[in-house]
């Protein structure tokens, strides 16, 4: 009997098959061609085809021999029906996929007064709840077989009260709730589980909220270097090939992982210096 101490490594075998939600840019992408030129089937699940046949043609274009069958779908997996309706498509045409990457995510940040209700469901409906409903999808089949490997992607805004994030971070945080107690149940029965915590990542959803932070939200997001989606995507397939539950993309995200959990409640007031010292060179600067 395997060691419950024991990590469960994804094997990176070519022609195993690999579903990436959020697959048409960003981190999505990015992982997508580097499984593609590994020897991996890979597919694309995002809501937008246009997008997603552009996004295809550059998995297509890494692939490392013909026989690798790539492909995309078009489904918005915040409805669980249109997320079976995608696992099943997978299933059909590569069966059951050996590695799921749930990178499809939204933002909308701004202070938590003047958020529109409606930005709160919108965040759990696609962040959380697409996250959750592809992955029961999937899951039968993995369970049924023994093996498989599910990946997660949270935010440094999943771990930490970030300001300016109340709708995003409640659904990240959600990720990191539902991936820990997931782990938990899917590791004695051969699933392999992980966590991504990336920082801010040069993606079209980092230029999407650019205008929409509040000033303090900018000057905090200062503090870490932004990310490549490539240097995110190569972290992500590191840590998978090891095993490693949590996976932080850079050292600024993993240094605030632990002075978050070691300190804990400590945690807070260096968050409000930070956020007096914002808005003091605000007031300044006027």
């Amino acid at each position: 009997m395997t060691s419950p101490l024991s990590k469960i490594k994804f094997d990176m075998t070519p022609g195993k098959v690999a579903l990436i939600t959020g697959g048409s840019s960003g981190i999505g992408l990015a992982t997508a061609k580097l499984l593609a030129s590994s020897g991996m089937q890979v597919w694309l699940i995002a809501r937008r085809q246009e997008q997603l046949d552009a996004a295809l043609e550059e998995v297509n274009a890494v692939k490392q021999t013909a026989d690798q069958h790539c492909g995309a779908i078009s489904a918005d997996l915040s409805d669980f029906d249109q997320s079976l309706n995608a696992a099943v498509q997978v299933e059909e045409e590569v069966g059951v996929p050996d590695l799921l990457i749930n990178s499809a995510g939204v933002t909308h940040p701004g202070y938590v007064q003047e958020l529109d209700i409606d930005i709160f469901r919108w965040m759990m409906e696609v962040n959380y709840f697409g996250t959750v409903n592809i992955t029961r999808a999937i899951l039968i089949g993995m369970l049924s077989r023994g093996s498989g490997y599910l990946v997660n992607i949270s935010s440094m805004a999943g771990f930490i009260g970030a300001f300016g994030y109340t709708a995003y971070g409640a659904s990240k945080y959600a990720i990191r709730g539902f991936s820990d107690a997931m782990r938990a149940e899917l590791k004695p029965m051969g699933i392999g589980t992980s966590i991504v915590f990336p920082p801010d990542t040069d993606t079209p959803q980092l230029a999407y909220e650019e205008d929409l932070k509040p000033f303090e939200t900018k000057y905090l997001a200062g503090i870490p270097n932004v990310r490549t989606a490539e240097e995110v995507a190569q972290a992500i397939i590191k840590g998978i090939k090891s095993g490693n539950y949590l996976i932080f993309p850079s050292f600024d995200t993993k240094l605030w992982f632990k002075i978050s959990n070691i300190i804990g409640a400590g945690v807070y007031p260096i968050m409000d210096i930070l956020i007096n010292r914002a808005q003091r060179n605000n007031a300044n600067s006027k």
